[in-house]
C-alpha cells in the first residue's frame, strides 16, 4: 500500500531520509555506519549488500559480454559499460549548482556538493568527528579499534589501511625474491 500512497514512515535520524519499510531503513543505516559485512574473497573490497558483492564478483570472472564499439574495451557489468560509453560522448549530465562542475554519475555530484555545503553525514561512533564520505569514516574508526582488515598474502602481517598493505607487499616481494 505504501508504494501507492507514497508514505514513508521510517526516517533516518542521521540524515532525515525516509523509507517505506524498516528493512529499507536498516539497509540505509549501513551507509552511515560504514558497515560492510559482505567481503570479496578475491580482493580486499567490502560491500553493504550481497547484491553489490554479487555484481562486484563479475569483475573477477573472465566473462565480459559488454564490448564498446568505439574502443573495444569490454566490461563484465552493464552499468560500468554504460558509464564508459558516457566518456566517449562526454555526457556529464549531472551539474553542480554551486560551481558548474559536471559529472557522469549522480552519486559523484552528490559527493562533490558536500565540498560546498560542508555536509558530513558520516559520524564516528567513538568520537565527535564527522566525514563527507563513508570510506573516510570507516578508515578513521580504525584509529579507535584495532581492526586490521588488510592481510599480506606473503607473510603474517596485517594493516589498518590498504595503502600500507600495498607499500608492504612491494617490500615483501623484494625480500622473497632475494
Amino acid at each position: 500500500m505504501r508504494i501507492h500512497t507514497g508514505e514513508k514512515p521510517y526516517t533516518c535520524t542521521q540524515c532525515g531520509k525516509s523509507f517505506r519499510d524498516a528493512s529499507g531503513l536498516r539497509y540505509h543505516l549501513r551507509i552511515h555506519s560504514g558497515e560492510k559485512t559482505f567481503n570479496c574473497d578475491q580482493c580486499v573490497k567490502d560491500f553493504i549488500s550481497s547484491s553489490q558483492l554479487k555484481k562486484h564478483l563479475l569483475v573477477h570472472s573472465d566473462e565480459k559480454p559488454y564490448v564498446c564499439s568505439l574502443c573495444g574495451k569490454s566490461f563484465s557489468r552493464l552499468d560500468n559499460f554504460k558509464l564508459h560509453q558516457k566518456t566517449h560522448d562526454e555526457v556529464r549530465d549531472h551539474v553542480c549548482c554551486y560551481c558548474g562542475k559536471s559529472f557522469t554519475r549522480a552519486e559523484n555530484l552528490k559527493e562533490h556538493q558536500r565540498i560546498h555545503t560542508g555536509e558530513k553525514p558520516y559520524k564516528c561512533s567513538y568520537c565527535d568527528k564527522s566525514f563527507s564520505r563513508s570510506g573516510h569514516l570507516k578508515e578513521h574508526e580504525r584509529v579507535h579499534t584495532e581492526v586490521k582488515p588488510y592481510d599480506c598474502t606473503h607473510c603474517e602481517k596485517s594493516f589498518k589501511h590498504k595503502k600500507s598493505l600495498l607499500t608492504h607487499i612491494k617490500l615483501c616481494r623484494k625480500k622473497s625474491s632475494q
